[in-house]
């Protein structure tokens, strides 16, 4: 099957074709076809299916031809909620690349950086918004959005947000919503929470699971080990050095504690050069 047997126009093909994709994913053939028909969706798929264009690339072409209804000033008509502000960034990166030939905006919205720039991006009009829970109803708040138009609603990674404790946020965000709209829901678990929550937000979904070819447990050697707070670094250190590990990534509570482990490797030279990035949870 090639791209230009699922139903997208000539300027979406173009931008795939940009990106030398040679054909669809599995959950791309599978999803935009019944995207494009206006169903709810369900779908179970990890990153690394081709999930991101798999609702993209569908979204941007309803809100190209007005299926969805039209422009209406600075209110958004699609809306995006991922759990982190790098999913935010890359999934709203993937609109702009394949969106290029169209006539649509997008922004994202997360927290951690200055709210003064969404705020004027919002101001200026969007058709799109791709954020995270926290700093959307912070822009809420001080009613610098409006979703009383949005046609379309995708909930990606929906079992990371629920995770992270977003559930509430979700919940609230939806109640602004108006009660017609498309709703797609993608998930790499369906645990009951997950199922709960599908079943409050979806009418009548097309449900599909996409595995990919290799489970990532079944390629990465995972081990636990107990340890006190205080032994951990000495732990850390013990470990790349008697492993000769040239290349690795520690993940921390938060940056202040990552930029200090950073700081201590560099001092026990256990490496040539160490960087380490904070993984922490952000409104």
């Amino acid at each position: 099957m090639s791209f230009s047997q699922l139903g997208l126009r000539a300027e979406l093909l173009s931008a795939v074709t940009a990106q030398r994709y040679p054909s669809p994913t599995p959950i791309q053939a599978r999803a935009i076809p019944v995207i494009l028909k206006g169903r709810d969706v369900l779908a179970g798929a990890q990153t690394g299916t081709g999930k991101t264009a798999a609702f993209t690339l569908p979204m941007l072409q309803l809100l190209s031809n007005g299926s969805v209804g039209a422009v209406n000033g600075r209110s958004p008509r699609a809306l995006v909620l991922a759990p982190t502000r790098e999913l935010a960034a890359q999934v709203e990166s993937a609109i702009v690349t394949y969106g290029k030939n169209l006539q649509l905006r997008s922004t994202a919205i997360f927290g951690g950086v200055g709210i003064n720039p969404q705020k004027s991006a919002l101001q200026r009009g969007i058709d799109i918004v791709v954020a995270t829970p926290g700093r959307l109803l912070d822009l809420v708040d001080q009613r610098s959005i409006d979703l009383s138009s949005i046609k379309i609603l995708v909930l990606d990674e929906a079992d990371r947000m629920l995770d992270m404790g977003f559930i509430n946020d979700i919940r609230r965000i939806i109640k602004l919503l108006p009660e017609r709209r498309q709703n797609l829901l993608f998930s790499a678990t369906m645990p009951r929470s997950i199922a709960k929550l599908a079943d409050s937000v979806l009418d009548r979904p097309f449900r599909f699971q996409i595995s990919p070819k290799k489970s990532v447990v079944q390629e990465i050697q995972q081990e636990v080990m107990f340890v006190e707070q205080a032994k951990k670094r000495h732990l850390l250190i013990q470990i790349i050095r008697e492993n000769q590990v040239d290349q690795a990534i520690v993940f921390m509570r938060t940056k202040h504690r990552a930029n200090r482990l950073a700081q201590q490797l560099n001092r026990a030279r256990t490496v040539s050069y160490t960087h380490l990035r904070a993984h922490e949870t952000l409104r």
